[in-house]
């Protein structure tokens, strides 16, 4: 599956991968500045994510919080970028997300590649402009 988006249209195609992208763990792949965290952004606000969303680059996992059918549920925001190997990984507690039952979002998974559960969404965010990036999506069952 491919997504097209602008960011004129982020909000619109949130909502779409929301509607047509079935998964709890969904890894994001693409280079430094590709739009990884703005899309990220985009599906937790059509969550209903009322957190400050951002990259947890340093803390490695930020938790954001929304609620759903008069449910709170979680969402993990991990970033593996700065990860030195799969044990910090590991003692970090990016396996008790990963397994959590939770919605996952992942940058740079493949820092910690054998944790990710087989069952999951790869996302690779390509820019096509400034202001565009395609979304190819892979899904893992």
């Amino acid at each position: 599956m491919e997504i097209t988006v602008t960011l004129e249209n982020i909000e619109q195609h949130a909502r779409y991968f929301w509607e047509h992208v079935p998964g709890r763990v969904f890894a994001f792949h693409g280079a430094m500045g590709a739009g990884k965290t703005t899309f990220i952004k985009a599906l937790c606000a059509a969550r209903g994510v009322t957190d400050h969303v951002s990259s947890p680059t340093f803390s490695l996992i930020n938790e954001y919080r929304y609620n759903e059918g008069g449910l709170l549920k979680h969402i993990f925001h991990i970033d593996l970028y700065r990860l030195k190997d799969e044990e910090e990984a590991i003692s970090a507690g990016i396996e008790d997300c990963l397994y959590s039952g939770n919605v996952c979002f992942v940058e740079w998974p493949q820092k910690a590649a054998s944790l990710l559960p087989e069952s999951r969404v790869d996302i690779y965010v390509h820019p096509v402009n400034n202001n565009t990036r395609l979304l190819k999506i892979d899904f893992h069952r």
